[in-house]
């Protein structure tokens, strides 16, 4: 029986419509990656995500990187560390002031298992949120002799139960490189990047990677950029493939194949309370993400198997 790929391809092969061709392409990605198995890692990976450049996709690929592996059947955990809380709204979890949030667990007044709250639309999917309460928690524990692993501490403490295993741990940061991006770099052992396409996103990068270098000599030696991906790409046009090869050129084993189109329906999804993967699963944005947490999934051995080196070698 043929494929809905191929008869979209047939209708429109003859008249070489890009309206056609763009469908064909979305189901035959569709239907591949929903026949594609999604290896679970070896044990616990945690993930930090953070760009200091605002407006690069950082949370939107936290979000849905998380919504993606849950979806094929990973168990995983989103800590939001950005006090304007928007991965625990595009999660749907309330992120009232007031409410329990990372902000409490921060501070040491709640146990960040008291704090966890499920995804909705994906029950494998569990989301410790941030209010704007946390815009205060780095000058009140700036003093604190261990102020820089208060969330690695508490983390810790939360899989050390027997009954709660994660697959993946992702750590949503704000746009800073403050307190709570440390606290962050200090509670993971990998470090994911989103850059959009552009040549300004590339001015910052530099200065992320010599953050986290700092982080790797002094708290963190364990600390790997194990993840770049390429946000808001468009292929139509040569400045996105110019940004793409540079930083692949650089990192060619950290970038992802998988790249971020700008779609609608990404930047519309949050205002749902849902990731694109469950607003608008069959939709380009919810494939690329797709893609792109398969590819993170695959590299889950050679990843482990470096971090391992680090600690052996700390």
């Amino acid at each position: 029986m043929e494929s809905a790929s191929d008869t979209l391809q047939r209708i429109f092969d003859s008249d070489s419509s890009s309206v056609g061709m763009q469908m064909a392409e979305e189901s035959s990605r569709y239907d591949a990656l929903k026949h594609a198995r999604f290896p679970r890692p070896a044990r616990t990976r945690r993930i930090a995500v953070a760009n200091q450049k605002g407006g690069v996709g950082k949370t939107t690929s936290t979000v849905n990187v998380a919504a993606a592996l849950a979806d094929n059947g990973a168990h995983v955990l989103v800590i939001d560390m950005d006090p304007q809380g928007n991965a625990s709204t595009a999660l749907g979890i309330d992120h009232t002031s007031g409410k329990p949030s990372v902000y409490e667990v921060l501070e040491g007044r709640l146990p960040m298992a008291e704090v966890v709250s499920t995804c909705p639309q994906l029950p494998t999917l569990d989301v410790v949120p941030a209010s704007i309460d946390l815009s205060g928690a780095e000058l009140e524990v700036a003093e604190l002799p261990n102020r820089n692993t208060l969330l690695k501490e508490a983390l810790d403490v939360y899989l050390d139960d027997p009954d709660i295993h994660y697959d993946y741990v992702f750590i949503d940061c704000p746009p800073s490189l403050g307190l709570l991006v440390i606290n962050a770099m200090c509670a993971v052992t990998e470090m994911m990047i989103p850059i959009q396409a552009e040549y300004y996103a590339l001015e910052g990068l530099g200065q992320l990677i010599n953050t986290i270098g700092l982080v790797q000599q002094h708290f963190n030696p364990v600390l790997l950029v194990s993840t770049m991906l390429i946000t808001m790409f468009d292929k139509r046009t040569l400045l996105s493939r110019e940004v793409f090869g540079e930083v692949k050129g650089h990192y060619p084993n950290i970038v992802l194949d998988a790249t971020i189109p700008r779609t609608v329906k990404i930047s519309e999804a949050p205002s749902f309370s849902q990731s694109v993967v469950t607003y608008d699963p069959k939709g380009m944005g919810a494939i690329a993400y797709g893609e792109a947490a398969l590819e993170i999934a695959r590299r889950s051995p050679s990843v482990l198997e470096a971090i391992d080196a680090r600690r052996n070698n700390a």
